[in-house]
């Protein structure tokens, strides 16, 4: 099986992006993020037309997640990350496909740190790593895929002096990542790729793109029982230089016995 997460940056504005890309590369399940559309505006018909069932959390101009799948409907397991009855924003859903659990997530980007923003970040990914941690109790197939707005070693981010200030690339960020990833976590490009430079974001700006200056900032995290099934994994690298593309490029893993 094949599971990819693309943070699609305005699903309406590059639908024509997103349709090209499943029928490429044909993920049996794709997580998307930032779709920034309410519910009702999602292309649900476009994406069944492509052949996948899915399931959707929209919100009105920003965040907003999907989970589509070509292997079986996703059966919604939740919709909101637990911890803060208070928080609205659409950014965690959770699904099994084929006995696999898919989180799917948009972790806060936490500009400007410090600040309310920074804190909020800091507090989400403290719920997303106690959920995390139940999640593991259970001794079941999870994968926690998506947008981590985290680079989590001076390898995924192009010259790291320059982002020691970013939300995405402090300290307190690194840590919580390594954290998470310590309870029992695989980072699946990190084990099947340890030294090589691979980015899955590049800038709008200074032709990011071009220059390759880009960060590592969409993860697999895969719990034991995912990491042993571990084929391959990669990144779509050329969807970034399609015309009108997300600044994001889709990150895959492939699975055996699944």
């Amino acid at each position: 099986m094949k599971i990819a997460t693309y943070n699609v940056n305005g699903i309406n504005a590059r639908l024509p992006v997103l349709l090209r890309w499943l029928k490429e590369s044909a993920p049996d399940v794709a997580c998307l993020q930032e779709l920034k559309a309410p519910q009702e505006k999602f292309p649900e018909l476009a994406i069944r037309e492509a052949g996948y069932d899915v399931i959707w959390h929209g919100q009105k101009s920003w965040n907003g997640i999907a989970i589509l799948s070509k292997v079986g409907m996703p059966q919604e397991i939740r919709r909101t990350l637990p911890g803060d009855e208070e928080d609205v924003h659409s950014r965690y859903m959770e699904a099994a496909i084929n006995g696999v659990l898919i989180g799917c997530l948009y972790l806060p980007n936490g500009n400007p740190a410090p600040g309310p923003k920074f804190d909020y970040k800091l507090s989400w990914f403290k719920r997303l790593t106690d959920h995390a941690k139940e999640l593991l109790s259970q001794k079941t197939p999870v994968i926690l895929t998506g947008d981590y707005n985290v680079m989590p070693t001076d390898l995924d981010v192009y010259k790291p002096e320059r982002w020691v200030d970013d939300a995405l690339f402090r300290p307190e960020v690194k840590s919580a990542f390594h954290a998470l990833v310590a309870q029992g976590w695989t980072d699946a490009i990190r084990k099947l790729h340890p030294d090589q430079k691979i980015y899955t974001f590049w800038d709008y700006f200074r032709n990011a793109y071009e220059r390759d200056a880009g960060l590592r900032i969409d993860h697999f995290l895969l719990s034991p029982e995912v990491d042993k099934r571990l084929l391959a994994a990669g990144v779509d690298r050329h969807v970034r230089g399609w015309e009108k593309s997300s600044d994001h490029a889709p990150v895959w893993v492939e699975l055996k016995g699944v």
